[in-house]
């Protein structure tokens, strides 16, 4: 068990988040006030059970069954652009107040958010971009970027309209692009291939989530073939000792998420994890720590960085080692004077 000392050195310490997801990073009274500024019928007039709604209490079985369940509401109040500006300003002026997160990407599905169609897609961006401006205008020292979300469930039309959006806003905070969602038995991650190096020539950050769920023959095809920036997870990369050297060779940064992992069900005990994240580290894969929505898994970026010391998963000096890391791997350009 880390000794309170070694956890103080923690404290207070520039952090840098590079995965968390906009439709999890939002406060339950904060989506509760944006539900009724909508007009949005809830299944309940309570608050403490809207709460329960958009928050994961207990562990489940995979990431399929939290979409369902919570993401399935956090996205449709955040579904306008009167929504998404607060939803993106409180998210990255929050994290700095609280824990000192001074560099932020955050990321979300735009389509996820358009009712079907029915709200364009470019007000959901704008929205989200003058919410990102607002928040790094009102704290000077934090650097902020969004990026856009693609999706196994969608069409590859629908997420080529995404990835073009992206490209279109690339010079006004949107640093990258991001495919996610459940395993779904129609998507092959091979058609997207020529599309990811496509951003990557277009001067889009890179990031995949692969190898949380499912076979880790996707995440190994998309290292060879995509050699993204960073991976979203990539975990299951610890069982395959040829896939964490070409992770070591090309550079590739994993976005680890502790918390999440557990709620998930991805690992069922800590043990899991911890044997898991120290393989990783040990064949010298380059790490990063994050929450994957902070609210909605009722963490924030200390509280990982506390459990992994005192958990005894990383040394002090191991979680300093991550963070270096995360600042490093970064999408977001320098901010001018």
């Amino acid at each position: 068990m880390a000794n309170h000392t070694t956890i103080n050195e923690l404290q207070g310490m520039p952090l840098a988040e590079l995965h968390s997801h906009v439709g999890g990073a939002v406060d339950a009274a904060v989506l509760w006030t944006l539900a009724h500024d909508q007009g949005i019928k809830l299944p309940t007039k309570n608050y403490w059970e809207f709460e329960k709604m958009v928050t994961v209490k207990r562990r489940y079985r995979s990431f399929k069954e939290i979409d369902r369940a919570k993401y399935h509401w956090t996205e449709l109040i955040q579904s306008s652009p009167v929504a998404m500006e607060p939803a993106v300003h409180q998210t990255i002026g929050g994290a700095y107040r609280s824990h000192h997160i001074v560099l932020h990407e955050i990321r979300f599905n735009p389509m996820k958010r358009n009712r079907n169609g029915e709200r364009d897609l470019d007000y959901i961006i704008n929205a989200s971009i003058r919410g990102l401006e607002r928040a790094m205008l009102e704290y000077p020292e934090v650097r902020a970027g969004i990026i856009l979300m693609l999706d196994r469930e969608f069409t590859f039309h629908q997420n080529e309209i995404i990835y073009n959006k992206a490209l279109k806003y690339k010079h006004r905070g949107i640093i990258g692009i991001d495919i996610a969602g459940p395993q779904a038995k129609e998507f092959k991650m091979k058609n997207y291939v020529d599309l990811f190096c496509d951003a990557k020539k277009k001067g889009l950050g890179v990031t995949v989530h692969t190898g949380e769920e499912g076979q880790r023959k996707e995440m190994a095809m998309v290292v060879k073939e995509i050699i993204p920036d960073r991976i979203g997870h990539g975990i299951k990369a610890h069982q395959d000792k040829a896939l964490m050297r070409l992770l070591v060779e090309q550079g590739t940064v994993l976005e680890i998420c502790p918390t999440s992992n557990l709620k998930v069900g991805v690992f069922k005990t800590v043990a899991e994890l911890k044997k898991a994240y120290r393989t990783l580290f040990a064949a010298g894969v380059k790490l990063t720590i994050n929450t994957d929505g902070p609210e909605m898994y009722e963490t924030n970026l200390a509280k990982e960085l506390e459990f992994l010391a005192n958990n005894n998963v990383f040394t002090v000096d191991e979680i300093k080692k991550c963070t270096d890391n995360a600042f490093a791997a970064t999408f977001i350009k320098e901010r001018s004077s």
